[in-house]
């Protein structure tokens, strides 16, 4: 009996928690949505969005994070109603891994992935055995790896899923490239600014935040055709809830679409 009346103590709070602070959307005239974020672009576009938000009746609140593990595991714990953080394809990897039952609630903005070097103005310049680096986010190793053969530097197999490809699937390196992804993602600019490696891949996240730009110091750049696009994630169930979905139209809206595109100057773009 403990155990059943826990049980569903837990499961009305859960229901309370998502978007009301007193167990749903339109109780009250205002009601509070907790939100995790990455600092830069994520934390910023939803700053611009709070006033219209609170327009709505809606308070945003918004919890920053450093990394890509802790939004996640906050989500599902409840500590926060929604993240918006990661792609798709990140997303879709970590329901995997851990099981999480998430949803996407909607697709923000793209962030195109960049390569960066201290040593060559260019790819063509890189040499024979050039040692690439990459974080070592799984999530990401077919997003580098596609860039790296649209711009021409390998091939991969045939007929595989190239947004979970490895170096493995690799088939034809001319250059002869060593890739290292032994590091973490937030650790990427660092060893850029201390010229490791002959050229690095950055998240444009990560490099936004550190002061790089994208568009001027990357050597090459992933195109705004990107499927990798940024979205507000939920527990399931709660994609239908009006504050959730009141969130995702204003960040969709025009007013925050034009702030993207003015604020990054096309760095960062948004998803129709």
């Amino acid at each position: 009996m403990k155990k059943l009346l826990v049980g569903s103590l837990l499961t009305a709070l859960t229901l309370a928690g998502c978007g009301s602070d007193n167990g749903g959307a339109g109780e009250e005239e205002s009601s509070t949505l907790k939100v995790g974020a990455s600092n830069v672009p994520h934390a910023i576009i939803l700053e611009e969005a709070k006033p219209l938000l609170e327009e709505q009746g809606i308070e945003l609140e918004i919890e920053t994070y450093q990394d890509y593990i802790l939004p996640n595991q906050d989500l599902e714990s409840g500590e926060i109603d929604a993240n918006y953080f990661q792609h798709i394809p990140y997303l879709e990897s970590q329901k995997k891994e851990f099981g999480y039952d998430f949803e996407n609630a909607g697709a923000i903005h793209i962030e195109p992935i960049g390569v960066y070097s201290q040593k060559y103005a260019s790819l063509e310049e890189l040499p024979e055995g050039a040692t690439i680096l990459m974080s070592n986010s799984v999530a990401d190793h077919g997003r580098i790896l596609s860039l790296l053969e649209a711009k021409g530097l390998i091939k991969l197999a045939e007929g595989i899923d190239k947004t979970v490809a490895e170096v493995k699937d690799i088939v034809e390196n001319p250059k002869n490239l060593e890739f290292d992804a032994n590091y973490e993602a937030a650790l990427m600019v660092q060893l850029y600014e201390s010229g490791e490696g002959d050229a690095l891949l950055i998240n444009s996240n990560y490099a936004i935040d550190a002061g790089l730009n994208p568009l001027e110091d990357a050597i090459a750049l992933e195109d705004s055709e990107s499927p990798y696009a940024n979205v507000i994630a939920v527990n399931a169930g709660d994609e239908d809830n009006e504050n959730v979905k009141a969130l995702v139209e204003t960040l969709k809206s025009k007013e925050i679409q034009d702030f993207i595109l003015e604020e990054w100057g096309g760095s960062v773009v948004p998803v129709e």
